[in-house]
């Protein structure tokens, strides 16, 4: 009952506007104060400066800064140049383009607004320019900016990975084959509109032209090598891999393609700083109210009520993925991520479900409720680019967003599919 309450207490908030942190906030100490006295207010700063200020959350604003930077660079154009040449051929190929470059940002930013914001100024308006609707562009640059949200460095499985206490690392080499799998999805959706509505092609395919480009986006291919290939190979944790980001993009955008100035410097530093107070203080928030719900102890009580009425952890995985399509609908990815988790990790466990493969569910279908209104900043931030309304652009949406239902109920009933780069790598067994 009082997970309830508290529940809607905070959707109640943050339909009247009130930014999701301050709602996640106001809850916890209104709880705190109602369960255990106001004498316990003094502890309400403590307990969420030592929340937001754990070592892998350090991750999150190095990720964040690192978009920032390539934002303010060349480097997503060159980005967009070598997808073209690689997938222009193909009817409607600049949707195809907006996928495979998509891709490549969320390799190295790790945000699907800031892909979205760096990608959608520069496609959207290509797009409508070669007699793509305004309603399409912003779709499929929406559903393909989400993909940074199960491909690695996802800020969204770091996050997870903090408050479900696994591994961040598994996290992310679990992301692989589903990202694939969803840019494919994402793709042929693509394609058969293009069919559909006589798309256009971009242009021929020429060998000479990729070969350019390529060469043109070594060093920013060279981002998601370093980063990535850092990390799982274990040189460094992925806190340690951020900051290697951050180093890399400086220097391939300064040194070696000389294209950001001291006022482009600035101008990301100042949009990763304001993302980034953003998100910490959602999890500083969150800390208030994990800390409740562990004393109350609220999560093992949820656990056995649902493992009391089954114990089938299908059906479990059932009603968690409606669960969290709704919540999806109503929260940003961060928020949702941060208020749930750590209530149904008891009852995950409980059941036997790999707490990695668990954390793919969840990165999936937050995915796809950055595409369902109310509450979609991935499609609103598209729609603004666009000048498109949000509810026609959904419309125009449902194809993409079938796709990604599809990857994520083979992710769901077919566990292999993010398990097994994970024991491969790592070996079978417990996370």
């Amino acid at each position: 009952m009082t997970i309830a309450l508290m529940l809607a207490g905070m959707l109640g908030l943050a339909l009247l506007n009130v930014p999701v942190a301050v709602a996640l906030g106001l809850v916890a100490v209104a709880a705190i104060v109602l369960t255990q006295g106001a004498q316990m207010l003094p502890n309400v700063a403590l307990v969420m400066f030592d929340g937001a200020s754990s070592f892998p959350l350090l991750a999150i604003p190095l990720f964040i800064l690192a978009g920032a930077i390539m934002n303010a660079s060349s480097i997503s154009r060159r980005l967009i140049a070598f997808a073209s040449a690689l997938f222009g051929f193909v009817r409607g190929g600049l949707s195809m383009v907006v996928i495979g470059a998509s891709m490549f940002f969320a390799e190295i930013s790790g945000s699907a607004v800031a892909g979205v914001a760096a990608l959608g100024t520069i496609l959207i308006p290509a797009m409508r320019s070669r007699g793509y609707s305004k309603e399409f562009a912003a779709a499929v640059s929406s559903s393909a900016a989400s993909l940074a949200i199960i491909i690695p460095p996802s800020i969204p499985m770091i996050l997870y990975g903090v408050m479900a206490q696994t591994s961040v690392v598994k996290m992310f080499v679990a992301g692989i084959l589903p990202g694939i799998a969803g840019a494919i999805g994402l793709a042929i959706a693509a394609y058969i509109q293009a069919v559909r509505y006589d798309f256009p092609v971009e242009e021929r395919f020429q060998l000479a032209r990729v070969w350019q480009t390529f060469k043109e986006a070594l060093w920013a291919f060279m981002l998601p090598v370093i980063i990535l290939g850092g990390i799982f190979g274990g040189f460094v944790t992925a806190t340690e891999g951020a900051g290697l980001a951050v180093a890399a993009a400086l220097f391939i955008s300064i040194v070696v393609y000389r294209e950001l100035d001291l006022r482009a410097l600035r101008r990301a530093c100042i949009d990763g700083g304001i993302q980034t107070a953003v998100v910490m203080l959602l999890v500083a928030s969150s800390a208030l109210i994990g800390t409740f719900l562990t004393e109350a102890q609220l999560p093992q009580a949820l656990a056995q009520g649902i493992t009391g009425l089954t114990s089938d952890k299908y059906i479990i995985l059932l009603l968690l993925n409606v669960f969290f399509l709704i919540l999806g609908m109503f929260l940003h990815s961060a928020a949702a991520i941060i208020l749930v988790v750590p209530i149904v990790m008891p009852m995950v466990t409980a059941v036997g479900i790999d707490p990695v493969h668990f954390g793919l569910v969840v990165t999936l279908n937050l995915a796809i409720g950055q595409q369902t209104p109310p509450v979609a900043s991935v499609l609103i931030a598209a729609c603004a680019i666009a000048k498109s309304d949000i509810w026609e652009t959904t419309k125009v949406n449902l194809p993409f967003i079938l796709a990604l239902l599809v990857v994520l109920l083979l992710c769901t009933y077919v566990p292999g599919i993010s398990l097994v780069l994970v024991d491969l790598f790592y070996g079978s067994g417990p996370s």
